[in-house]
């Protein structure tokens, strides 16, 4: 049995996989979107929901801490502003897992990570053609 095992290994070592999550973290919290494989995004999800309440605790202690993942300042501001501002009566749950399908040359099952509540510009093409579509049908 499973009990209390913690992460996916994703089949890599363990500075690899650290590095790829915190390149995936850092990535979502600059572009609020990223396309990725399905386990990847399930043990992103964690990370990132731990750095945004971070972000809203707030302190140099905190800042701290989420440094020791998102190492560039720009966007760590961008967390402790703006995400803070965003999420602030949202007791949890600032992402989103949509699943795409699979991938057409191993057959990968890819996802969608998003933050939610992300305004209308920072979303994807494929959202901005679907209401495009829905306004010419009404």
């Amino acid at each position: 049995m499973r009990h209390k095992v913690g992460q996916r290994k994703l089949h890599r070592t363990t500075s690899h996989r650290l590095a790829m999550l915190h390149n995936m973290v850092t990535s979502l919290l600059e572009h609020e979107a990223i396309r990725t494989t399905l386990p990847k995004a399930k043990e992103a999800r964690a990370i990132a929901e731990r750095i945004i309440t971070l972000g809203k605790r707030g302190g140099l202690a905190n800042v701290r801490l989420a440094e020791r993942t998102v190492r560039n300042r720009a966007i760590l501001q961008k967390v402790f502003s703006e995400y803070k501002d965003r999420y602030a009566t949202r007791p949890g749950g600032y992402t989103r897992i949509v699943r795409l399908g699979f991938r057409r040359g191993d057959g990968a099952e890819m996802a969608l990570l998003e933050l939610v509540d992300r305004p209308a510009k920072a979303q994807g093409t494929e959202a901005a053609a679907g209401e495009a579509t829905e306004t010419k049908a009404e």
